[in-house]
């Protein structure tokens, strides 16, 4: 069985939404199948010259097949309200390029939508009775975000940016970080980990307290009782 056909059944499929997402899966897939050049070019094979080997024919067979192949992998990626879009195309980069300008919008829309979520991170702050890993996840819902749209942005800005918008009481730890790590290898994960393990033991040591409180709370009352 040929790689191309083993492998067809983890073709992304787009259905209208998360477009970002699905042309970076597909962009890999292809580039897997050896097909992504094919994709961002419309020309044919060089002719074959004079007298050709039987090697040579099957190679040049080999490469003006690789467009109907890309293609139909593009097809095979869409849900069907979305092929009778391109269904008439006849070129894998016709097809991708009517996709793009459908999802994706003009370069525009594209420059107003990263301005937006640039903003939105800038202003990001967490919340003093939120976890620190649902922030840590709606931080990188934004970044992945700006990814997608071509932004280069460095797991090294989100590290920065946690540790300046956390929460007072994490101060002290945040300190003592930025004492004892190397800050450029510090990793989004490991920052994490350690503010949710500092976390954790706050509100351990609140409940002990709590507990300590209606324990002498509760002894005092069975004092005066007797």
């Amino acid at each position: 069985m040929s790689t191309f056909s083993s492998t067809s059944s983890v073709i992304p499929v787009l259905n209208g939404k998360h477009y970002y997402i699905w042309a970076v899966k597909m962009r890999f897939y292809l580039r897997s199948q050896g097909l992504w050049n094919v994709v961002m070019s419309e020309t044919d094979p060089p002719p074959l010259g004079a007298n050709p080997t039987v090697a040579q024919m099957k190679a040049y067979e080999e490469e003006k097949l690789k467009k109907d192949k890309a293609i139909t992998c593009l097809h095979s990626g869409l849900a069907n309200h979305i092929f009778t879009k391109i269904m008439d195309l006849e070129t894998p980069k016709q097809v991708w390029d009517k996709l793009q300008g459908e999802f994706e919008g003009s370069d525009r829309v594209k420059i107003f939508r990263l301005l937006t979520l640039k903003r939105e991170f800038e202003l990001m702050k967490m919340k003093d009775n939120e976890p620190v890993k649902d922030y840590s996840s709606k931080l990188m819902d934004v970044v992945n975000q700006m990814r997608l749209l071509g932004e280069a942005f460095t797991d090294q800005k989100v590290v920065e940016k946690i540790m300046v918008s956390v929460p007072q009481k994490f101060e002290a730890k945040i300190s003592a970080i930025e004492k004892s790590c190397e800050l450029q290898s510090l990793t989004i994960a490991k920052l994490t980990n350690k503010l949710h393990a500092q976390e954790q033991r706050v509100l351990m040591r609140g409940d002990e307290a709590t507990k300590g409180a209606f324990q002498a709370n509760h002894k005092g009352k069975s004092s005066g009782n007797l």
